[in-house]
């Protein structure tokens, strides 16, 4: 796999919630460090996704916003 996105991260898929639509598909990419994305029903069985399979959770991004509590 190429991708030209620069943050692909492996992990585990943890959790699938199907909708009628949409899924949500958690992946865990390090010991409690989940990413969680939002995506096609259809997605999800074109990539046979299903929890405990391997995955990548691939981040493409033009701006990643930074925060701190005041």
């Amino acid at each position: 796999m190429k991708l030209s996105a620069r943050n692909t991260l492996p992990g585990t898929i943890r959790k699938i919630e199907m909708g009628a639509v949409n899924a949500q598909v958690t992946i865990e990419v390090a010991a409690g460090i989940n990413v969680v994305s939002i995506i096609t029903v259809d997605a999800v069985e074109n990539l046979s996704l299903a929890e405990g399979k391997r995955a990548y959770a691939v981040i493409k991004a033009s701006s990643v916003m930074v925060g701190v509590d005041s």
